[in-house]
């Protein structure tokens, strides 16, 4: 294992904590109702979804990579996003976007992260080496390539075992924190 995957787990850690630095309201917020949840919910529906086809020359944002369904559920409760650049290791995706979404106001360890970015041949192919050297698990699916991080170091991971992992297409990457997280990027550039 590369030193660089503690270091890459280190800074996450440090983001994250940064992120919960303020300091928690000692009342607990008002329920509607026992069932409802504090937690967003990226569960699929059978509900239609309004896709809607980013405008021509558009430019990718938090609120526009993910599905509209997936910006409601988060902004309904109460959650925001920070734009950061994405990075696959070492290597800036220059045209690429991270989101953290989550509630900043309160301490928490809960929260989503979304990527998108282009790349050229060239670029996703030094990243895809780096992650490969660096420990990831590589899988495909048709012409789509997927690096998963070690489920044995994983933070989170999805119903399927999957942590932080990249989907690599055709001049494009993708990144969620899990990889049924991905489901909910539609941004097609």
């Amino acid at each position: 294992m590369s030193p660089r995957i503690p270091l890459t787990f280190s800074a996450l850690a440090a983001v994250l904590m940064l992120a919960s630095c303020a300091a928690p309201d000692p009342t607990p917020p008002p329920s509607s109702s026992p069932s409802t949840s504090a937690e967003p919910t990226t569960a699929a529906t059978t509900a239609p979804v309004d896709v809607k086809t980013p405008t021509p020359g558009a430019e990718p944002t938090c609120k526009t990579i993910i599905t509209p369904g997936t910006v409601e559920a988060l902004t309904s409760q109460g959650w925001t996003s920070k734009q950061e650049e994405l990075r696959i290791g070492e290597t800036l995706v220059e045209d690429g976007l991270l989101c953290m979404w989550a509630d900043f106001s309160t301490a928490s360890d809960h929260g989503q992260m979304y990527g998108w970015g282009t790349l050229d041949a060239r670029t996703a192919d030094v990243a895809q080496s780096n992650l490969k050297r660096d420990g990831w698990l590589r899988s495909t699916d048709g012409d789509l390539v997927y690096f998963t991080e070690d489920p044995a170091y994983a933070i989170a991971t999805d119903e399927d075992g999957f942590g932080m992992t990249y989907e690599f297409g055709d001049g494009w990457v993708k990144f969620a924190d899990t990889k049924q997280g991905l489901l909910l990027i539609d941004w097609k550039g």
